[in-house]
Formats: structure tokens, C-alpha cells, sequence
């Protein structure tokens, strides 16, 4: 008997064996799916992939965007409903803040660039190439005066674009990615300001009986950035061995997509520091203190119950048993900042701090770049490949009684 139509949406996984120009045979699969035109008409298309798993994942997805209503056809994709179909479909995989960065990157400079009118089939690299240019002469307001894109910006942008442009390569909408031959701006990176050493001793001094003394000095001399000291919780620290272990952090996002929420790691690379006994001496002296403020708070104490409880809680906390606000915390050491004459430091420069301070004191630079978390050694090379005067002095008094031993 004659088989079904298929109707619109519906589809068939095949194995395809064709010969080459040499007469060499080679296989592949071939998914095939169904949807009507403007004027109904049903049209047929097709993906390809070399195993049927691989083209059983493109026909789930197709048909499910056509389930939803959401699926457009390829050819008549524009750039922007690309990028739309892109965020909904295949970033589910990213992390919270890298959706975000890929959100706000198509809203503030992709859509507004191409618009609704440039057909995605139709995108050459020249295209692409007038966008970076015409990026580098845009002016964008900033809190306090108008401020030029950057190279790194456009830098970013270029790593959004050709995510988003080998996706659709991958899922056969257009044959080549157009980014792949742009030529994009050389980036400086930016000088990082680490504290000097009588910045430091100022910085003991002045940040004494501050709310966020002990979580800046905790930052300072375990080099974590600041959203994995806040999201620091007591199973993570070991008094018995001096360290600590950093396996997570607490995001701040909207109320609206949830308020603080613990979050994996920048690079989801677990760590465990071995820490000075000042640092513990620190959180010991914190582990009393926030016993201290349960006793205190009573009834509004909105932290851990019991002792049970506590040893999962966070470490640094309001006097009310709540997490510490990153807003808060940035203002407190801005205060502090100025006390010690570095008004424009940033809490992430208590962080280049240890690393400079590490380099300096003989820590080679593996076990700086696990310290900090960094995903390779090369790039903690890159931001502190800078050898400072102190390091330079050390090296050449080196080689002095080097040459002294041998004289």
C-alpha cells in the first residue's frame, strides 16, 4: 500500500551512500523535514551529518522550533532573527553571565546595526568587516562623559559573532562563516594597579573595624574574586590543613531572575588553596564573630539555626545572618581606598595585589595561576608578565652572588 504523507513538520532519518568523482563510495545520513511555504504548499529540506545521532539532534531541534512556531525558514533568516533563534535554541548549554554578555551585545550592537533587512544567506565578510569598522567610531554615553568602543569591546563582539555564525555553519544555513576573515582591532590590555607595599600596610591599618574588613583581607591574601568570597561557606574551609577550598560562587543577578544564586566557577576548575595562618587566624576570628552576631541578632538572625546548619552557611555575612551585598562591599573599600591615597583601587585590585605579591615573594607562576583560578598558565603570564622593580632588584642580586660563588 501507498505510505502516508507526512505533514507539515513531521520527519525521516535516512542513510545515504553516494561515490565520489574517483568512484570511492561514502556514507552519510540524511534527515529530511516538512513545512509549508507562505501559500501553504508543503517544502521539503533537508540536514546532513555523519552518524544518525548527529542528524537525529538537528531534525529534533528543527521540528521542535517548528512545534513551538518558532522555526523560520533558512533562507528567509535575516542576521537578527539568527542571533534571536541562536539565544533561544542553542545557548541553553551557557552559563548565566555569558547568555547575558551574548544578549546584550545583539541588542546594543548587532540589531541595531543590521537591523531586520540583512539576510543572514546574504552576510559577506565586507559586511562584517564596515560593522567593526563602523563600531571603533561609535560613542556610547558613559556614567560621567561620552566614551569611545573599545578594541577589546569590538574584540568580544567579533568572539559573539562567529559563535552565533559557526552555529549556523554547523546547522547548514549558510555554508561558511563570514567573521572568519575579518580583521579585527588590536587590543592593550588594560594596566592592572595593585597595591604597593606601604599601600598595603595602610590598608591593614585603615580597613580595622570596618563591616568588610575581614572579607577585603581575606580577598587580599587568597587572591579570590570577590563573588567567590562572598559565596565562601564554612565545609569549604579547613582549619585542620590551612585551606581552602573554592568551588563556587554567589551571582549577583536581578530579583526578578532570582535575586543572589550560587553559581559554578568562571571556568568550573575547583581549587583548593593553602593559606597563610594570618588567613586563618582571620576566619577563625570570623567563625566567633558571626556566632557572636546569631547571639546578638535573636529573632531577626536570618542565617543558620543550627550547628548542623552552619557548617554548609556562609562564612561572611550581615550581622543578620544575610549575605553581603557586592554594591556594599565595593563602597566600603572605595571609602577605604581614599583613607590610604588610592581613590580610583577597585576590589578586584586587592586580588592583582596578592598575585604581584606572590610573584615577588618566589611563587612560581603554576602555582600562582592555580591560586587565582586562572584556566591556564600562559594567561596569567600575560596579565602579570611584567616583572616589577622589586623582582628586577631580586634577579640581578641573584646573578651578583652567583657570580661572586664562581669569582
Amino acid at each position: 500500500p501507498k505510505s502516508k504523507r507526512r505533514g507539515a513538520g513531521e520527519g525521516s532519518i535516512r542513510k545515504v551512500t553516494k561515490a565520489d568523482k574517483s568512484g570511492k563510495k561514502r556514507e552519510y545520513w540524511e534527515a529530511r523535514y516538512s513545512v509549508p511555504n507562505p501559500s501553504g504548499k508543503i517544502i521539503r529540506h533537508s540536514v546532513y551529518g555523519a552518524t544518525r545521532k548527529e542528524v537525529a539532534e538537528k531534525l529534533s531541534q528543527i521540528t521542535g522550533a517548528i512545534s513551538s512556531g518558532n522555526f523560520v525558514e533558512p533562507s528567509a533568516l535575516t542576521v537578527s532573527e539568527w542571533f534571536d533563534l541562536w539565544l533561544k535554541n542553542y545557548c541553553n548549554d551557557k552559563k548565566y553571565l555569558t547568555v547575558k554578555s551574548y544578549t546584550a551585545t545583539e541588542n546594543n550592537h548587532i540589531m541595531p546595526y543590521f537591523g531586520d533587512k540583512m539576510k543572514l544567506k546574504d552576510l559577506k565578510p565586507l559586511h562584517i568587516q564596515q560593522f567593526y569598522n563602523s563600531l571603533l567610531q561609535k560613542t556610547t554615553q558613559g556614567k560621567n562623559k561620552e566614551r569611545t568602543i573599545s578594541a577589546k569591546t569590538v574584540k568580544n563582539i567579533h568572539g559573539v559573532m562567529t559563535v552565533a555564525l559557526n552555529c549556523a555553519v554547523d546547522q547548514e544555513i549558510i555554508p561558511k562563516n563570514p567573521a572568519g576573515k575579518a580583521s579585527i582591532p588590536k587590543t592593550q590590555r588594560k594596566e592592572i594597579n595593585p597595591l604597593t607595599d606601604e599601600q598595603v600596610k595602610l590598608f591593614l591599618k585603615g580597613s580595622v573595624g570596618d563591616e568588610y574588613e575581614i572579607p577585603l583581607k581575606f580577598i587580599l591574601f587568597t587572591g579570590t574574586r570577590e563573588s567567590e568570597a562572598i559565596g565562601l561557606t564554612w565545609d569549604c574551609v579547613d582549619f585542620k590543613n590551612n585551606t581552602v577550598k573554592i568551588c563556587k560562587q554567589l551571582q549577583r543577578r536581578p530579583k526578578a531572575e532570582g535575586g543572589y544564586t550560587f553559581a559554578p566557577l568562571k571556568n568550573n576548575k575547583t581549587r583548593v588553596i593553602v593559606c597563610s595562618s594570618f588567613v586563618m587566624k582571620l576566619l577563625k576570628q570570623r567563625e566567633l564573630e558571626q556566632k557572636l552576631e546569631k547571639k546578638r541578632a535573636g529573632e531577626i538572625w536570618q542565617g543558620w539555626q543550627t550547628e548542623s546548619e552552619r557548617k554548609t552557611a556562609l562564612v561572611f555575612t550581615k550581622p543578620d545572618g544575610i549575605h553581603l551585598d557586592a554594591t556594599l562591599m565595593y563602597k566600603a573599600y572605595k571609602r577605604i581606598a581614599e583613607r590610604i591615597g588610592v581613590p580610583e583601587s577597585r576590589v578586584h585590585d586587592l586580588r592583582h595585589t596578592f598575585a604581584v605579591l606572590s610573584l615577588q615573594n618566589g611563587d612560581d607562576i603554576k602555582t600562582v595561576q592555580e591560586n587565582l583560578g586562572h584556566a591556564t598558565a600562559s594567561f596569567t603570564l600575560d596579565v602579570y608578565g611584567h616583572v616589577s622593580e622589586t623582582m628586577k632588584q631580586n634577579s640581578a642580586d641573584r646573578m651578583q652572588k652567583y657570580i661572586e660563588a664562581i669569582g
